[in-house]
């Protein structure tokens, strides 16, 4: 309360005179301005063009001197980084192209080879299987010889026997039938007879 009672004595003598023209108080803070607000001024538009002239100018050589040539090293860094980039993967890709080249290259070798070694297993297991058949059929062929052998020989020593056997047979019979023993030549002749 204090502080707005003062002020209001300090504007009061200068309302109180009646003076109109004064239009500022003992503080020095204009009451009342009255025109209009600068910038829009026509009287100010010379120097307003004037300032901006010279201030667009100022920042015309900041930017033309200044920013624009660190921009430009910018784009040119990026743009030999780019460069460099790409020619390092062209590079790469041609590396990797040759050594997919070289795999297929090794990865038909190596096919060739393993028909090879297939080829010459498939053949050299035809080999041992016709030289093993070979010698199970000479083991077969010796072993018929032998059987065969010794099946002529027990039927040569059946065949012997045969006629002992047959003679023994006749002599039982001749026994059994008339009562008398027949000589054992009369029935060798007989069985002989016989057989013929």
């Amino acid at each position: 309360m204090f502080v707005t009672s003062a002020f209001a004595e300090e504007a009061a003598p200068a309302v109180e005179g009646g003076t109109e023209g004064a239009t500022q108080s003992s503080t020095g803070v204009p009451a009342k301005v009255e025109g209009t607000f600068p910038p829009f001024d026509p009287a100010t538009f010379p120097s307003q063009l004037l300032w901006l002239a010279i201030t667009f100018g100022l920042f015309y050589l900041f930017l033309k001197k200044v920013v624009m040539p660190r921009v430009g090293g910018i784009i040119d860094v990026r743009n030999d980084r780019i460069t460099q980039d790409l020619d390092h993967a062209a590079r790469l890709k041609g590396e990797a192209d040759a050594a997919v080249a070289a795999y297929e290259q090794e990865l038909a070798e190596a096919k060739t080879r393993a028909n090879t070694i297939g080829q010459q297993a498939n053949d050299a297991a035809k080999a041992e299987a016709e030289t093993a058949r070979k010698k199970i059929e000479a083991a077969l062929d010796q072993k018929l010889g032998e059987a065969e052998a010794r099946i002529s020989s027990i039927k040569a020593n059946a065949m012997k026997e045969v006629g002992t056997i047959a003679e023994d047979t006749a002599s039982a019979i001749v026994e059994a039938l008339v009562g008398g023993k027949a000589s054992k030549t009369e029935i060798a002749a007989a069985v002989k007879s016989v057989a013929r």
